[in-house]
């Protein structure tokens, strides 16, 4: 699986967090709030793929385009950036060996933790 950093996704992650259009919850409640099966659904008819690319922070190019499974570690919930997802995509994809997306979730929660509302 050759999967790279999302460029768009961390573009558009950072944009969020500096709207403040973030919800600093806790690494356990992603479980909780990350989007089920029917709200990615849901997302995808209403605003396609490329919308539903720059909510994950993975990409695998060798997948096809229309398919969720090109897409990996989602970081919000359409509407909000997600601290509890970001926590979650730094240590899957490190224990992954995907250490640019592990950096790049990193940097994210630093700039959560700085936000200041």
């Amino acid at each position: 699986m050759a999967v790279k950093l999302n460029k768009k996704a961390l573009e558009q992650a950072r944009n969020l967090v500096k709207q403040g259009k973030v919800v600093k919850d806790a690494r356990g409640d992603w479980s909780e709030a990350s989007p089920s099966a029917a709200e990615e659904n849901s997302f995808l008819e209403k605003h396609g793929y490329d919308e539903y690319a720059k909510w994950h922070l993975g990409i695998d190019e060798e997948k096809s385009e229309e398919t969720k499974g090109r897409y990996s570690f989602p970081y919000g919930d359409f509407s909000k950036v997600r601290r509890g997802g970001v926590i979650s995509v730094e240590s899957r994809a490190a224990q992954n060996d995907h250490d640019d997306i592990a950096k790049a979730a990193k940097e994210l929660l630093e700039l959560i933790d700085g936000y200041e509302k």
